[in-house]
């Protein structure tokens, strides 16, 4: 018999939720392996426990997904001006494109979809807005999600890689 599958809304976060879905984040991103530490990257972390000061900035949206039982099963940070993205290297530079950065899944919610609903709403708003292009950026920690991010017409774009201190972060980008 198969297991009921888990239906989650995807809506923007709500200002009480902002330091439940940091807390998330950190969890998420401490237990990737060869990741940075909050020793390593203090910086790093205090912005992700503070990810909700993000959506004062103009074109920003935190987006989550939340379980029929209200639970939160993953985040991210939607930019529909690329000016506001906030990533080193030249992502900020980048016209008529839409981003996203920061996307976390629950570990409770991996397997359930989570990650696709969040990246199809992203595309799905970066096409609403008008613009001709998706970038985002990602990690080998964070091999797994590529595949996934392929599957959608992510493609690498190396001209949108840069050094976040000692950690290689790779860029991608999607024609819409």
């Amino acid at each position: 018999m198969k297991a009921k599958q888990t239906r989650f809304e995807i809506r923007n976060a709500r200002p009480e939720e902002f330091a439940a879905i940091g807390q998330l984040m950190i969890t998420v991103y401490s237990q990737l392996e060869d990741f940075p530490t909050a020793e390593e990257q203090p910086r790093y972390y205090e912005m992700l426990a503070n990810i909700g000061e993000l959506t004062q900035k103009p074109a920003t949206e935190l987006l989550v997904a939340v379980s029929e039982s209200g639970e939160l099963a993953g985040g991210v940070v939607y930019f529909s001006d690329m000016q506001y993205y906030g990533s080193g290297g030249t992502a900020t530079q980048e016209k008529n494109a839409s981003g996203f950065r920061l996307l976390a899944v629950a570990p409770i919610a991996r397997g359930q979809g989570v990650g696709k609903l969040l990246t199809a709403e992203c595309i799905r708003k970066a096409r609403e807005s008008g613009n001709s292009q998706v970038v985002i950026h990602t990690t080998k920690a964070m091999e797994v999600a590529w595949k996934m991010y392929e599957k959608f017409g992510f493609t690498r774009s190396e001209d949108l890689d840069f050094m976040q201190e000692e950690l290689p972060v790779f860029g991608f980008r999607l024609q819409l």
